[in-house]
């Protein structure tokens, strides 16, 4: 995941490789999915941003074989260490700041990178200029405010907690000007940036096991930041995290929407 100084889920925390493989379990099998319609096949080059873990680096490193290649690329790449064998190519990288790490590439693909990014139109462009005449591109990103409840049901205390939490990580990424709108606006922001063949989807998560992974260890993560700004207790923290434990909350996310396309 690219990220701006106020992202909240630093690489280098002690839970990031169990945040890795919580978000995996849950948003691979799509992201998965949508790469396969693509084509992605043996000697593609691919553009990976945003990488943070190994799973999608992975995955493309198997499809593009020996004869192909995989530049990924992040602010930190300090997990991606397991992946730095050919094919794949490992770069430190901005997406916001910095130009695209070579051109030519048959796919580009970000996953969450553009909510922490203040240009998004920028950034984009930047990634369909990467692309070759014909070339894919798959970005993909939540909207937090398109959807804002860990608990749609709302039926008690504890699913009030819940939800209160969740607002209460809503304005620790507003508050480090993460502008939240993201997802919704990713088929727009392809086709200003010249991307035919426009499609998008939305994969919304309820009550999947690989959300309460995914919440409880993000909340762990934000926990000095939640007190901190005041938005909750210690004690309000170990309430919820004891109550996602316990498998009785329907947790979901919010909708990671994809969208893809080709470059003219």
């Amino acid at each position: 995941m690219t990220r701006t100084d106020g992202y909240l889920l630093d690489h280098r925390q002690t839970e990031a490789a169990e945040h890795f493989n919580a978000f995996a379990a849950l948003f691979d099998p799509t992201t998965f999915r949508h790469l396969e319609a693509l084509g992605v096949g043996s000697g593609w080059r691919c553009w990976e941003i945003g990488a943070g873990g190994t799973s999608v680096v992975s995955w493309l490193a198997k499809k593009v074989g020996p004869t192909g290649r995989v530049v990924a690329t992040d602010t930190d790449t300090s997990r991606l260490a397991p992946a730095a064998r050919p094919p794949v190519q490992v770069r430190v990288h901005d997406l916001g700041t910095e130009e695209p790490p070579g051109e030519g590439f048959d796919l580009v693909h970000a996953r969450l990178a553009l909510l922490h990014v203040a240009d998004r139109a920028r950034a984009m462009r930047s990634m369909v200029e990467a692309l070759r005449p014909g070339g894919r591109i798959l970005v993909e990103d939540a909207d937090p405010a398109l959807q804002p409840l860990l608990c749609p049901d709302e039926y008690g205390p504890e699913q009030q907690l819940a939800n209160r939490l969740r607002h209460g990580f809503r304005r620790l990424l507003a508050d480090r000007g993460t502008e939240l709108p993201c997802g919704r606006v990713l088929p727009r922001l392809l086709r200003e940036a010249g991307v035919t063949r426009v499609h998008a989807d939305a994969y919304f998560p309820v009550a999947s096991p690989a959300c309460a992974a995914l919440e409880s260890v993000t909340i762990r993560q934000i926990r000095d930041q939640l007190v901190t700004a005041g938005l909750a207790t210690d004690q309000d923290i170990d309430r919820h995290l004891a109550n996602v434990t316990s498998g009785a909350l329907d947790l979901t996310t919010a909708p990671m929407i994809s969208a893809w396309g080709r470059k003219q």
